[in-house]
């Protein structure tokens, strides 16, 4: 085994609950109104020190889509996907954006997140 590499992110920045790795700053945040099966989830332009897994079809309220579980670098745990493909030409925009399940975070705070904590899923992203 090789070593590993971690980007320590400057400013605000969501981590991992388990290990406090970095994974996104606040600026590449785009929208904090996704939701996954565990509650909400936020629609990142950039993530670092994140492991992309194999590409799988999943069919989401938002129609199909071609993506790939993300997982931290240094703990292994799953946090979210990432989206490759996007069929649905509304739904294009997401195509190399990243979600993040919020409960697997620590926001810019330093704090976590409880599953499920908040309002009841409406216009969900993941089935």
């Amino acid at each position: 085994m090789g070593r590993l590499f971690v980007i320590d992110l400057e400013g605000l920045v969501y981590s991992c609950k388990h290990c406090q790795t970095h994974f996104a700053v606040t600026n590449d945040l785009i929208s904090k109104s996704f939701h996954c099966k565990h509650g909400r989830a936020y629609l990142f332009d950039n993530v670092v020190n994140v492991t992309v897994g194999e590409r799988e079809h999943r069919i989401m309220l938002t129609g199909w889509h071609t993506v790939a579980d993300i997982f931290c670098v240094s703990c292994g745990s799953l946090v979210g996907w990432k989206y490759e493909i996007a069929y649905d030409k509304s739904q294009k925009y997401k195509e190399g954006k990243f979600i993040i399940e919020r409960f697997k975070v620590l926001g810019p705070d330093g704090g976590g997140y409880d599953m499920n904590q908040d309002e009841p899923m409406t216009g969900s992203d993941e089935e």
